[in-house]
């Protein structure tokens, strides 16, 4: 017997009969319930899905865009500095160039002397000083009078591992020079750069050279730029000496009883003012010796148990151990304690207060002066 069919109402009006005997309903109906399904389920997908929703026919409607850029924050523009003065500038990739410059009252004025972004005064035999010029910054056409080497100019130049021309020396003293790393340019041996020059004085006082040539022979292993040798702050107001210092008008040094230079802090120019014995120091060109920074430092002198061809005993600078020291700068001074170790490392100043001292960015001379002689600031 067949399974029984149960009867559904339909709306008013239609004939009280069950569905299944009205022709085509039912099939009807399902379909269309089928269809709607569908349709509900792909609105289901296409609301939820990654794409954009549709909200009627023909329309689309799509969503902000929120995603964020990132972006690596700036770096800032940092001037190059030039490393034996610390002022910002174009800076050339070379090596410090030293020359030995003589200082004898013959040997005055000198030739591009104020060009220097460094001058070490040494005391030599007769008590008549040298200076070992370290040129970087700044190119001279012509250089001197241009004479022989000392002892020390090895422990003063070795942390720059750049060039040094000078006029000879005693063997030995070459010898160190080759031995701290240093390129050597000596008229004795033929090098290229140097002449003699006439109507300026009688020889040995009329060796001048050429800085230019001295450059451009440099070998593969002297192209580097030099290290920084002393502290330099970013700019004049904060070197150590302006923020914490004594104010003074002069800086007198005795280095022996033929020598005696002085500073005195010209305000106009910023600068000290380099005087021989009370008599203003000039180079050739009339220009005024000048300096940022004066940095003094007490040393000892011993004998090298060599004599010049004179017959006077030559004296070494010891530049090794430590010292008292009085940094110049900005008009005011502050003492100072001077280190070095071995030969080849930097020269530090250090205050009272165990910090390093900073120099102003700027042109620095410093003075080597004998523990027998004297330095008076005020």
């Amino acid at each position: 017997m067949p399974d029984a069919v149960h009867a559904v109402p339909v709306r008013s009006g239609d004939a009280a009969r069950p569905l299944e005997r009205r022709t085509g309903t039912l099939p009807r109906l399902l379909a269309a319930a089928s269809t709607v399904a569908v349709l509900a389920a792909l609105a289901a997908c296409s609301n939820g899905g990654p794409g954009p929703s549709r909200t009627t026919a023909g329309d689309v409607t799509v969503g902000p865009s929120v995603a964020v850029q990132k972006q690596a924050a700036p770096t800032a523009a940092v001037p190059a500095r030039w490393p034996l003065t610390g002022v910002a500038g174009t800076v050339a990739n070379r090596p410090a160039l030293a020359v030995k410059i003589e200082n004898s009252r013959e040997a005055r004025p000198q030739t591009g002397l104020d060009q220097a972004d460094m001058v070490w005064e040494e005391v030599v035999e007769g008590g008549i000083t040298r200076f070992a010029a370290v040129f970087d910054s700044q190119v001279p056409a012509e250089v001197g009078p241009v004479r022989s080497v000392r002892p020390m100019d090895s422990t003063i130049l070795a942390p720059m591992h750049g060039l040094i021309a000078f006029s000879g020396g005693q063997p030995g003293f070459v010898q160190m020079l080759s031995d701290a790393g240093l390129q050597l340019f000596s008229q004795d041996r033929g090098a290229p750069g140097f002449a003699r020059k006439a109507g300026v004085a009688p020889a040995p006082h009329n060796v001048y050279g050429t800085p230019s040539t001295w450059w451009s022979n440099a070998d593969a292993q002297h192209q580097a730029p030099p290290a920084p040798q002393f502290v330099i702050a970013r700019q004049a107001a904060s070197a150590s000496a302006v923020v914490g210092g004594t104010p003074a008008a002069a800086v007198k040094i005795t280095m022996s009883g033929y020598s005696q230079p002085s500073w005195t802090w010209d305000a106009g120019s910023g600068t000290w003012l380099r005087s021989e014995g009370g008599t203003p120091a000039v180079v050739r060109s009339g220009a005024r010796l000048a300096a940022t920074n004066v940095v003094v430092l007490r040393v000892t002198l011993v004998d090298t148990g060599t004599k010049d061809p004179a017959g006077n005993p030559v004296p070494e600078t010891v530049l090794t151990g430590s010292g008292d020291a009085l940094v110049a700068t900005g008009g005011k001074t502050v003492k100072a304690t001077w280190t070095k170790g071995a030969k080849p490392d930097v020269l530090k100043l250090t205050g009272a207060d165990g910090q390093p001292v900073s120099l102003a960015p700027g042109n620095t001379w410093v003075e080597m002066v004998p523990t027998n002689g004297s330095v008076t600031a005020g």
